[in-house]
């Protein structure tokens, strides 16, 4: 049995993933940002594609961990359906709210995003999680993953016809539009949409799998080998799919389900290896720091750059807001347009990094 300390390496890793996060969505102008922090247009994949479902994959994870720990200390089943419940909801509530801020048009409010995505994920994940055993979750894996593939490939879209993964035409934009008309992202589909959530779900659910080896008894070498092992495999299979099932992020496909696990245990494995073996921890306090308040953290730096927008300063002759007025006066002539632009966000995340740390020196974890 693992030791009621918390894992180092997890928190790190999620740490890790939130500053990523804050990282790709904040940059100082739009117009100027490094192919690598922008997502793939459709199909394919880059850095900034790997960020979300890393963090659902951790998800699965921290619930194996926390879950598993407490129904070892006696905790029925049924007693932990209402935090599950209760967290799932919050989180909801909170992605709503932070897309409705500052003017909460409740008539075109977009209803799904990424919160609600961690949320309904968690949800089904934990679920899932505390009613079966680890074979029922690979078979439920696999069906989720084959059951979406068949969806998408042989349900025919009106107008279309079956097979149709091109930005318009596929059955997750059409079930959008027909389910969630004028509160999704765009008029003809959304990236966090009601069917891609399927096989988002089993992002959590591979994760989970990985909070279980975690939890075995097995030698910390062990564990390391089978993480890069799995890492390994899955991130092969997926690109060798890739020309049947493309990896397509915005689709949520099974094979970029599958590629990102593989990445995912891959990027975990480091951090398990220099942390949790190698004990070199000093490079992850920044990301411990982050990681163990991390939806606060994200929910606060986005709350934290909406009203920036909000405010504005006089700049010859019109009106900009401080994140322009810096970019243009500050960062841009100093580092230039692109590296300019990239320093913004890393900025935001040493704030936040200053904002939370008073909380993790006294250890102070706020729950959700």
């Amino acid at each position: 049995m693992m030791p009621k300390e918390r894992l180092i390496s997890v928190d790190a890793f999620r740490g890790l993933t939130i500053a990523s996060m804050i990282l790709v969505n904040n940059p100082a102008s739009w117009s100027f940002v490094f192919p690598p922090l922008r997502h793939a247009e459709w199909h394919g994949w880059t850095p900034t594609d790997l960020v979300f479902p890393f963090f659902l994959f951790i998800v699965g994870i921290s619930l194996a961990l926390s879950f598993s720990r407490r129904k070892e200390e006696g905790r029925s089943v049924s007693s932990l359906y209402g935090k599950v419940i209760q967290r799932s909801a919050t989180i909801f509530a909170i992605g709503l709210f932070l897309h409705l801020f500052p003017r909460f048009h409740f008539s075109t409010m977009r209803i799904p995003g990424v919160l609600q995505r961690i949320a309904v994920c968690f949800l089904f994940g934990a679920l899932i999680y505390l009613n079966t055993k680890v074979k029922s979750r690979i078979a439920l894996s696999v069906s989720f993953l084959v059951g979406f593939w068949a969806l998408m490939t042989f349900v025919p879209v009106p107008g279309y016809g079956p097979g149709v993964l091109d930005y318009k035409g596929n059955l997750c934009g059409y079930i959008d539009t027909k389910l969630l008309a004028g509160h999704i992202y765009k008029p003809e589909f959304d990236p966090e949409g009601i069917l891609s959530t399927l096989p988002a779900i089993v992002t959590v659910l591979l994760g989970t799998l990985a909070g279980d080896w975690l939890r075995s008894k097995r030698a910390v070498f062990g564990k390391m080998l089978g993480i890069f092992f799995a890492g390994i495999i899955l991130t092969a299979a997926g690109l060798l799919l890739h020309p049947y099932f493309p990896i397509n992020k915005q689709l949520w496909t099974s094979t970029f389900v599958i590629f990102t696990a593989g990445a995912a245990l891959i990027v975990f494995g480091v951090c398990y290896i220099l942390i949790e073996s190698l004990s070199v921890k000093k490079w992850a306090y920044p990301f411990l720091v982050l990681g163990t308040n991390a939806i606060a953290v994200f929910a606060g730096s986005t709350l934290m750059v909406k009203i920036l927008l909000l405010i504005k300063i006089p700049d010859a002759g019109k009106t900009v807001s401080p994140i322009t007025y810096l970019y243009k006066h500050v960062l841009s002539p100093a580092a230039g347009p692109y590296l300019g632009s990239l320093i913004y966000p890393l900025l935001l995340i040493a704030l936040w990094v200053l904002i939370i740390l008073p909380l993790y020196k006294r250890k102070i974890f706020i729950k959700i």
